[in-house]
C-alpha cells in the first residue's frame, strides 16, 4: 500500500518530478552530468537526484506489486535502460539504481513481462555485465585504487538480476537462452573469476557464490554443454567449506603449539644443541653421498646392462638364451609392470625408472664407479671372457651392450679404461627394441589408468625418453596405439583434466607481488606472495626439532584426513595421494614459494606431447587438435589456455607480464612456447588457425613477451628473458611458416607496433655490444641471437606492413642511432626460393651460420667461374656437388684461424702467387741478358753516366712505389733494384738472392694452399691425387733445383703462365680436348708416310740423293759417290752422264764442305727421311729428291709419286690435324664467350634470362641478388649440417630429407615467385577495381541505414511522449475521482 501511495504521488508531480533524460534531446545532459566531476560529487545536484528517482521507483516496485510495475514499465522502457547501461561514459552508481530497477520491475515480477524474456535487451545488459565483471577482475592488483563502486555494483546488483532472472519461472519458457549459450557461459566465467579475487567481503561472496550455483543449476537443467573446467568448479565449489574448516583446525593447533611452554632440563639450564647435532650429521651423510654417487650410478648401470642383455647370463644355445635373444624377458616385464600398478606401486616405479635408465646411460663414473663396474659385469658375464678375449677385446667385458644387445657379434677395436665402456648401439636402436616390446603400449596404459602420482610422472618420463630426438618408429606406435585401439578418448582426457586443474590450481594459488618493482634482491631473487615473505622473516617463533617432527606427523595427517574426504565426495576426482605434498613439510616452511605439484605436473606433460609432434608428424598434430571420436580434446587450444592462465590472463599491450612470470614458472613457460610452436611448424595450418583464432589472450601473450622487458626478472635472470623472448619468437614464425595468406600475419601485426618490434631488436644488438658475447656460456643463448630471431620476425612481418618495412632498412632514419645493429642483422639474414613437392613455391628467411664466414673469396670466384651447366642447361647439379667441398673448407678455415700465422699465410695465398710468377720472370730476364755470367758487369767496369742513372731510376721507383703502392709501381721497384744489385754485388749473388727468396715464397705459397684446402686432413690418397697440389709441389722442385743446380731449370717456371691465364689454357685445351681426333688422324699420316717409303725405296731409290754439310773441312775434293745398288752403265749412258750437267759440280770455295749421300739405301733411311723432309717441306718429299729429267722412263713416275704425297698429305692429312685443332680453339672461344654471356645475362640458380625482367617489378640484379643468390643457397645447405635436426622448421626438414636422398628438385628452376606475382597482377588490379565498387556501395548502404536509423528514433520517441502524456492525463482523472469518493 505505501508502494501505492508513492507511486500515485510520484504520478501527481508530472514532469517536474519525473526528470528522466531518455529522450534523443536530454540524453546528452545526462552523459555530461557523468562525465563531469563535479556533478558526480554534488549531493544536491540533478545527477544526484536521478540516482535517487530511479531507487525510489525500484523500491517501489520491489516485491510483488502489480500496479507499480505496470506503471514503471511505462515510465522507464526497457530499450532506454539498456541504452543508458550498455553507454561508455554510464558510471557505477547509476547502473546500479537502473540494474536494480529492472530486477524489481521486469524480473522479479508477479505477472509475467514477456519483454525481457522475448528480446534481446536482457542479453545486451549481460554483455554489458561481462565486461564490468572482466575489468573489476583485471584491476584489482592495487587496492589503493581500487574502484569499489564498481566492485559493489558487480557484486551486489549484477548478481542478484542474473541470479533472478535465472531462477525465475517465467524463464524456463523462454527460447532464448539456447541463441545465447556463449554469453551465458561467459557469465559463469566471470563469476568464477570474481569469486577466486581476494577483495570480495564475505558477504559479497555469498552473493556471488550463490549466482554461481544459480548459474550451474540451470546449466543443468538445460543441458547447456559448458567446460570441463567449469564443471570442476561448480563440484569443488561445494567443498571449499569443508577445506576451510580443516586449514582453520591446523592453523589453531599450530597457535596452540607456539604458545605451549618450552622444554627444559632437570637443572634448569637450557636443553643441548640439537639442531647443531643434526646439521653436522646431515653434513656428514651428504659428504658420504657425493663421495658414493658415482659408485651408486654404476651399480644402477649393470643392473640396466643386465635386463637390456639378459642372454649373456645363460650358457650359449641354451633354451633361456634363445628366448630372451627374441625379447621375451623384456616382453614379460612390461607386461608385469601394468599388473603392478595398482598392486605394488613402488616396484612399478622402480621398474619404469630402470627402463628410462636403459635410454638414458652415464658412461663417467669416476674412477672407483669404472673399476666396481668392472668387478660386477665380470661377476654377471664372467662366461664370456674367453669370446672377448678371442676377438682382441680388451675391456670388451665391460660392455655388454656393444658385445649383446641387438646384434650377437661382439664390437671390435674397443679400448680399455672408459671407452670401452660405451654402448656400441645408438639410444635410437634402444628405443625401437623398447618401443617392439611393448614399452609405448605400457606407458599408454599406465598414462589412462593410474591414478597414482608418481607412477603417472614416471610414466610421462619413460615416454619422453622413448621419443627423445623425436623417434619416428615410436611415433608411430603411439599413433596406432591411440588411434587404431581406440584408447585416444581415455588418453586425452587425463591431459586434458590435468591441464584444467592445473589451471583452476594458478588462478587459486599464484598471486601477485608489485613491491618486488622497487625493491632490490641479491642475485638469488625470486617472486614470492607477501605473506610468504613476512613468514619467512618472522624471527619470533622458534620450533625445536622434536616439536618439528610432531608438526610434520600432524600435518600428515590432517592432509590424509582431508584427502580422503575430498576422494568420498568426488571418487572420479584424480588428486595427490598423501605423501607428496605432505612430505617434508618442515622442509618448505622457509620456501612456500615452490609451484604445487599439479602446476609442476605440466612440464613434462608438454614435452611429451611435444615430442609427439617432433619432426613435425603431421598426423599426430592433427590428432592433438581433433581425435574423431564421441568427445574431442583440443589439447592445441588447451595448451595454449594454459599458457594464457599462466602468464596471468593479461592482454598483451598491458606490460603485467613480469608480475606472473618469475624464475620459478619461466621454465614452464618456455616449454609451453616449444610446445606450441611444435604444434604448428611442418607446417600444420590448422593449428596455426587453432592458435590464432582462439578467443583467449594467448597471440598477444605471446607478442607482450617479445615486446616486454618482463621487469623484474629481466633485472637479475636475462639468460632466461632471452630464452623466453627467443622461443616467442620462434612460436610466432611458426604460426606464419608456409602460408600463402595474410590472415595470422595481420592477426600478430592487430596488436603490435612495428616500432616498439624494431626498438626490440636494437636493444637485443646493444645488450649484446654490452657483453661482448664474453660472458654468454655456450648453454645460454646469446642477445645478438635473440635479436636475430626477432629480426626475421620483423623481416617476414614486414611482408604485410609498408611501415614496418621502410623501418628495418638499414639508414632509413639518420637521427636514428640503432642503424648499426639493423645493418648487421640484414647483412646475416638471407632468404631463399623453394619449390614443394606440390610444385608450389616458398620464400625463406634464414639467419646465415657463423661458419660461412669463412669461405675464402678465391673459392667464390671459382666456384662462380668454374661451375658447368648440365643437360638442361642448369648449374645447379654441379653446384650442389661442389656444396660439400666448400663446407669442408669452411670448417678448416675455422680451424686455422687458432693459428693466426697461419690463417694469415693461407688469407693472402693469391698474393703469393703474384709474388711468385714476378720473381720468376724477374730471374729469367736476368738469365736471359746476362748469361753466360762474368765479372764484367761488376760496377767498377761500367760507366759512372749508367751508374747514376740507375741510381735515379732506382729513386724514381721508389717514389712512385710510395705514391702509388700498385702492382706495376712494386713491379718498376723490384727490376731498378735488381739491375741495381747486378750491377753493385754481382750477377751471381743477385740470382742466388733472388732464387731464395723465390723458393721461400713458393713454400710460403704451398703451406697457404694447403691451409686454405686443407689437403692432408684428407688422406695421403687424396694428397697423391689432388693434381693442383702436386703442380705446387713440382714448382718448388724447379726453384730448388734452379737455385742449386743450374740457372737454366728457372725457365720452366714460366709456364706458371698458362696455369694462370685461362686464353693460355684454352690454347692447350685445343690440342688435348680433341686429342684422339688428332692421334688417330697422326696415325692416317704415318702409315701414308710408310707406304710413300716403301713405293720410294724399290722404284725412286736413286732419287734419294741429298747434300749435306759436313762437320770437320775435307781438303780432297769432293768425288761423287756411285751407287752400289745400281747396275752398270753402258756407253751410251756414260755418255749422256758425261755431257750432262746433273751430277756435275763446278768446283766452289764451299765444295770441300759438303758432299753428296744416298739416304734410301734401307727401307727405314728411307721412311725417316720421307717423314723428315716430306712433312717439313712445302711441296712435300719432292723438294728434296733430285729433279728428274723428262728423257727418263719414270720421269711420269715421279710425277705422280710427288704429287700424290703432296695432295694426300701435305695438303689433306696435315690440313685435317691443323683444321681440329683451329675448330677446337674456336670452340673453346665461343664456350668462353657463351659462359661470360651466361654469368651476365642469366640466374645461376633458376636459369631465367635478363629479358625475363623487364618492366617487372623486380629487376634482374635485385633477383640475383636477393631472391636467388646463389651463396644463399649454400648457407642455406651449411644450416641443415650445423643445425640440430630436431630444431628444424618445417621448409629445413623438408630440404634436409632432399638432400639426403640427393634430389634437387627443390631447387626452382626456370621459375621466380616474383614472376608469379607479376602475372597475376593484372587480375589483382581487376579485384581491386571491383572492391572499390563494392565499398562505394556499401558507403551509400550505410548512410540510407542512418537515416533510416534517425526516422525510427524519431518516431519511437514521438510514441514514447504519446504514452507518457496519456499515463499523466489517466493519473489525474484517478485523482479526481478519488476526491469526489473522499
Amino acid at each position: 500500500k505505501c508502494q501505492d501511495m508513492v507511486m500515485t504521488e510520484l504520478a501527481n508531480g508530472g514532469e517536474d518530478v519525473l526528470i528522466f533524460y531518455n529522450d534523443r534531446a536530454s540524453f546528452p545532459l545526462l552523459l555530461q552530468m557523468m562525465s563531469s566531476e563535479q556533478e558526480r560529487s554534488d549531493v544536491n545536484g540533478a545527477l544526484k537526484y536521478h540516482i535517487t528517482l530511479v531507487e525510489l521507483l525500484a523500491a517501489c516496485t520491489e516485491g510483488k506489486n502489480v500496479y507499480t510495475e505496470i506503471k514503471c514499465n511505462s515510465l522507464l522502457p526497457l530499450d532506454d535502460i539498456v541504452r543508458v547501461v550498455t553507454h561508455d561514459d554510464c558510471i557505477p552508481e547509476v547502473k546500479m539504481a537502473y540494474v536494480n530497477f529492472v530486477n524489481h520491475c521486469y524480473v522479479d515480477t508477479e505477472v509475467e513481462m514477456k519483454e525481457i524474456y522475448t528480446s534481446n535487451h536482457i542479453w545486451n545488459l549481460f554483455e554489458n555485465f561481462i565486461v564490468d565483471m572482466n575489468r573489476v577482475c583485471n584491476s584489482t592488483t592495487d587496492r589503493k585504487h581500487a574502484d569499489t563502486a564498481q566492485e559493489r555494483y558487480v557484486t551486489e546488483a549484477v548478481t542478484n538480476i542474473v541470479s533472478g532472472f535465472f531462477s525465475s519461472p517465467f524463464s524456463d519458457n523462454s527460447t532464448s537462452l539456447q541463441t545465447h549459450q556463449p554469453i551465458f557461459i561467459q557469465l559463469l566465467q566471470s563469476a568464477f573469476r570474481i569469486y577466486n579475487c581476494a577483495w570480495p567481503t564475505p558477504s559479497q561472496k555469498s552473493s556471488v557464490e550463490s549466482c554461481i550455483k544459480t548459474l550451474a543449476e540451470v546449466a543443468k537443467s538445460r543441458a547447456i554443454a559448458i567446460p570441463v573446467d567449469l564443471d570442476s568448479q561448480v563440484n569443488t565449489l561445494f567443498l571449499r567449506t569443508h577445506s576451510n574448516m580443516v586449514q582453520r583446525a591446523v592453523t589453531g593447533w599450530r597457535m596452540s603449539t607456539r604458545g605451549a611452554p618450552r622444554y627444559r632440563d632437570a637443572s634448569g639450564a637450557a636443553g643441548l644443541d640439537y639442531r647443531n647435532i643434526i646439521e653436522k650429521l646431515q653434513d656428514i651423510v651428504s659428504t658420504l653421498e657425493h663421495q658414493f654417487q658415482p659408485m651408486v650410478h654404476a651399480e644402477l648401470s649393470v643392473l640396466v646392462d643386465v635386463l637390456h642383455s639378459p642372454e649373456l647370463l645363460f650358457p650359449d644355445g641354451s633354451d633361456t638364451q634363445m628366448r630372451c635373444e627374441g625379447g621375451a624377458f623384456m616382453s614379460k616385464l612390461i607386461n608385469h609392470s601394468k599388473k603392478l600398478m595398482d598392486k605394488e606401486e613402488k616396484l612399478c616405479m622402480k621398474i619404469l625408472q630402470t627402463l628410462r635408465e636403459m635410454l638414458n646411460r652415464k658412461d663417467n663414473f669416476g674412477e672407483k664407479g669404472t673399476v666396481l663396474r668392472k668387478i660386477l659385469l665380470n661377476r654377471y658375464f664372467g662366461n664370456l671372457r674367453s669370446i672377448y678375449k678371442a676377438d682382441g677385446l680388451v675391456g670388451g667385458i665391460t660392455a655388454p651392450l656393444a658385445a649383446g644387445g641387438f646384434s650377437k657379434s661382439p664390437q671390435t677395436g674397443g679400448s680399455s679404461s672408459s671407452d670401452s665402456d660405451k654402448c656400441g648401439i645408438s639410444v635410437f636402436e634402444i628405443q625401437c627394441h623398447l618401443d617392439r616390446e611393448g614399452a609405448s603400449e605400457l606407458v599408454t596404459d599406465l598414462i589412462t589408468n593410474t591414478k597414482n602420482s608418481r607412477i603417472f610422472e614416471e610414466s610421462i618420463a619413460l615416454g619422453i625418453a622413448l621419443l627423445e630426438g623425436g623417434n619416428t618408429q615410436t611415433q608411430n606406435s603411439f599413433h596406432r596405439q591411440l588411434n587404431e585401439l581406440k584408447k585416444s578418448e581415455k588418453f586425452f582426457k587425463v591431459f586434458y583434466d590435468r591441464m584444467q586443474v592445473a589451471q583452476q590450481e594458478i588462478r587459486a594459488t599464484v598471486t601477485v607481488n608489485t613491491n618486488d618493482l622497487s625493491s632490490k634482491k641479491d642475485e638469488d631473487y625470486d617472486l614470492a606472495p607477501p605473506v610468504h615473505r613476512k613468514r619467512a622473516r618472522d624471527p619470533a617463533v622458534h620450533i625445536k626439532e622434536g616439536v618439528k617432527g610432531q608438526l610434520a606427523e600432524a600435518s600428515t595427517a590432517t592432509c590424509k584426513a582431508y584427502y580422503m574426504y575430498r576422494r568420498e565426495m568426488d571418487p572420479e576426482s584424480d588428486l595427490i595421494p598423501v605423501g607428496t605434498e605432505c612430505v617434508g613439510l618442515e622442509d618448505k616452511s622457509g620456501d612456500e614459494d615452490v609451484m604445487s605439484p599439479l602446476i609442476t605436473i605440466m612440464e613434462p606433460i608438454l614435452r611429451f606431447l611435444q615430442l609427439l609432434c617432433e619432426n613435425h608428424n603431421l598426423e599426430l598434430q592433427n590428432f592433438l587438435r581433433h581425435q574423431n571420436n564421441k568427445t574431442n580434446y583440443n589439447l592445441v587450444c588447451e595448451t595454449l589456455q594454459f599458457m594464457d592462465c599462466i602468464c596471468g590472463s593479461t592482454t598483451g599491450g598491458l606490460g603485467l607480464l613480469g608480475l606472473y612470470i618469475n624464475k620459478k614458472n619461466v621454465s614452464l613457460v618456455n616449454q609451453t612456447l616449444e610446445t606450441l610452436t611444435e604444434y604448428c611448424q611442418g607446417p600444420c595450418h590448422e593449428n596455426q588457425t587453432c592458435i590464432t583464432t582462439h578467443e583467449c589472450n594467448g597471440i598477444d601473450i605471446i607478442i607482450a613477451l617479445i615486446l616486454n622487458d618482463i621487469n623484474p626478472l629481466s633485472k637479475y635472470h636475462m639468460d632466461l628473458v632471452l630464452q623466453l623472448k627467443n622461443n616467442a619468437s620462434k612460436l610466432l614464425l611458426s604460426i606464419m611458416e608456409s602460408r600463402h595468406d595474410s590472415e595470422n600475419a595481420e592477426r600478430i601485426l592487430y596488436n603490435m607496433r612495428p616500432k616498439e618490434l624494431v626498438d626490440v631488436i636494437k636493444n637485443a644488438y646493444n645488450q649484446s655490444m654490452e657483453l661482448n658475447d664474453e660472458s654468454v656460456s655456450d648453454d645460454n643463448i646469446s642477445p645478438k641471437d635473440v635479436g636475430h630471431n626477432i629480426f626475421i620476425l620483423a623481416h617476414q612481418l614486414s611482408q604485410h606492413n609498408k611501415l614496418l618495412q621502410q623501418m628495418l632498412k638499414p639508414g632509413s632514419d639518420p637521427l636514428d642511432e640503432g642503424g648499426e645493429a639493423l645493418t648487421y642483422y640484414t647483412n646475416r639474414t638471407a632468404q631463399i626460393e623453394i619449390v614443394r613437392h606440390d610444385r608450389s613455391m616458398e620464400q625463406i628467411v634464414f639467419p646465415v651460420p657463423s661458419i660461412c664466414g669463412y669461405l675464402t673469396h678465391e673459392s667464390k670466384f671459382k666456384v662462380f667461374n668454374s661451375t658447368e651447366r648440365d643437360e638442361q642447361g642448369s648449374k645447379v647439379n654441379d653446384f650442389f656437388q661442389q656444396s660439400h667441398n666448400l663446407y669442408n673448407e669452411m670448417i678448416w678455415q675455422k680451424k686455422i684461424k687458432n693459428n693466426p700465422g697461419l690463417f694469415w699465410f693461407s688469407k693472402n695465398m693469391s698474393l703469393w702467387g703474384n709474388i711468385s710468377f714476378n720473381f720468376a720472370v724477374f730471374i729469367n730476364l736476368a738469365v736471359a741478358l746476362f748469361y753466360p755470367f762474368g765479372d764484367e758487369g761488376d760496377e767498377s767496369t761500367i760507366l759512372p753516366l749508367f751508374s747514376l742513372l740507375l741510381w735515379v731510376v732506382l729513386i724514381v721507383c721508389t717514389v712512385l712505389l710510395l705514391l702509388i703502392p700498385k702492382p706495376h709501381g712494386i713491379r718498376l721497384f723490384t727490376v731498378s733494384v735488381m739491375f741495381r744489385s747486378i750491377y753493385t754485388i754481382g750477377l751471381c749473388p743477385t740470382l742466388v738472392l733472388l732464387g731464395a727468396l723465390n723458393l721461400c715464397n713458393k713454400i710460403v705459397f704451398l703451406v697457404s694452399f694447403v691451409g686454405n684446402r686443407g689437403t692432408f686432413t684428407q688422406g695421403y690418397k687424396a694428397v697423391v691425387m689432388d693434381v693442383p697440389f702436386l703442380y705446387h709441389l713440382l714448382y718448388v722442385v724447379v726453384c730448388i733445383l734452379g737455385l742449386f743446380v743450374h740457372e737454366f731449370f728457372y725457365s720452366f717456371l714460366l709456364f706458371d703462365l698458362v696455369q694462370r691465364q685461362e686464353t693460355l689454357l684454352n690454347v692447350i685445351k685445343s690440342v688435348t680436348r680433341n686429342g684422339r681426333s688428332i692421334i688417330l688422324t697422326a696415325a692416317l699420316a704415318l702409315i701414308l708416310v710408310y707406304l710413300f717409303s716403301i713405293v720410294g725405296f724399290l722404284f725412286l731409290q736413286d732419287d734419294f740423293i741429298m747434300v749435306v754439310d759436313q762437320l770437320e773441312k775435307n781438303k780432297s775434293a769432293l768425288s761423287v759417290q756411285e751407287n752400289r745398288y745400281s747396275a752398270p752403265l753402258d756407253s751410251n749412258e756414260q755418255v749422256c752422264r758425261e755431257n750432262c750437267s746433273l751430277l756435275s759440280v763446278a768446283p766452289t770455295e764451299d765444295q770441300d764442305d759438303t758432299m753428296v749421300e744416298q739416304t734410301c739405301d734401307t727401307l727405314l733411311r728411307c721412311i725417316v727421311t720421307v717423314l723428315n723432309q716430306g712433312l717439313r717441306n712445302g711441296g712435300g718429299v719432292g723438294d728434296v729428291l733430285r729433279k728428274p729429267s723428262k728423257n727418263e722412263p719414270l720421269f711420269f713416275a715421279r710425277v705422280v709419286y710427288d704429287l700424290l704425297f703432296f695432295f694426300v698429305v701435305i695438303i689433306i692429312v696435315l690440313n685435317l690435324i691443323f683444321g681440329v685443332i683451329i675448330d677446337t680453339f674456336a670452340d673453346l672461344r665461343s664456350e668462353k664467350q657463351k659462359k661470360e654471356e651466361v654469368l651476365k645475362t642469366s640466374c645461376f640458380i633458376c636459369g631465367l634470362e635478363r629479358d625475363k625482367f623487364d618492366n617487372k617489378t623486380v629487376s634482374f640484379e635485385e633477383h640475383i641478388k636477393f631472391e636467388h643468390n646463389m651463396w644463399h643457397y649454400l648457407y642455406f645447405i651449411v644450416l641443415i649440417k650445423v643445425k640440430d635436426p630436431t630444431e628444424y622448421t618445417g621448409p629445413e626438414s623438408y630440404v634436409a630429407q632432399m638432400i639426403r636422398e640427393n634430389n634437387l628438385d627443390w631447387f626452382p628452376r626456370m621459375r621466380a615467385i616474383s614472376l608469379v606475382s607479376n602475372e597475376g597482377d593484372s587480375e589483382q588490379n581487376e579485384i581491386r577495381s571491383l572492391q572499390d565498387k563494392l565499398d562505394t556501395t556499401m558507403y551509400l548502404v550505410e548512410q540510407l541505414s542512418g537515416q533510416l536509423s534517425e526516422l525510427k528514433e524519431q518516431m519511437t520517441e514521438q510514441r514514447k511522449n504519446k504514452q507518457r502524456l496519456g499515463f499523466l492525463g489517466s493519473s489525474t482523472t484517478q485523482v479526481n475521482h478519488q476526491d469526489t469518493t473522499h
